[in-house]
């Protein structure tokens, strides 16, 4: 069982082309792996925002059901797209491990950031593996949509900063 935050985080690893990779044909390798590793990052989200619902009051869930939607229209939307590359998209897991308890509102919007960033930093690898266009306006639109999130969910946990200058790479 993987956390949450760990679904992407083995990407760079897992989806680094092989030496014997050349051409079009390793690109595309690669670009499958990273979208497969994005798919990964985020089912895990997903399941991720059922735990960050269940700890926040009434009127804190809006942002969380705004959040789910946006992560389970990107999984269909890349199962689609690995299907269509004849790919047999990466399955969701039955569960995950949370990174850490959840007992508090302040516990959810971390989570919820957490996820965030899991996400963003595997959409930041299928940019860096990207050979298509089409992929690399993807990458851009969701890493960019996850940091966004990310910045207020930070917020409502209190982390400052709340922005990132580098937003899905490891902190120097």
């Amino acid at each position: 069982m993987t956390t949450p935050s760990s679904a992407a985080s083995s990407a760079a690893s897992s989806a680094a082309p092989s030496s014997s990779d050349d051409g079009e044909a390793g690109s595309a390798r690669a670009e499958t792996a990273a979208l497969q590793d994005a798919l990964a990052a985020e089912h895990a989200a997903v399941w991720g925002y059922g735990t960050v619902g269940a700890a926040l009051e009434g009127g804190d869930r809006s942002a969380v059901g705004t959040a789910a939607q946006a992560h389970r229209d990107l999984r269909d939307r890349l199962a689609a797209l690995l299907t269509d590359r004849g790919a047999d998209p990466v399955a969701t897991e039955a569960a995950y491990q949370l990174p850490f308890p959840v007992l508090s509102a302040v516990d959810a919007a971390t989570l919820a950031a957490t996820l965030e960033e899991g996400t963003t930093a595997a959409w930041v690898w299928v940019l860096d593996q990207a050979a298509q266009r089409s992929v690399r306006e993807l990458g851009v639109a969701s890493a960019s949509a996850a940091e966004v999130r990310a910045v207020a969910w930070r917020r409502q946990a209190g982390t400052t900063p709340v922005t990132s200058a580098t937003p899905g790479l490891p902190a120097a």
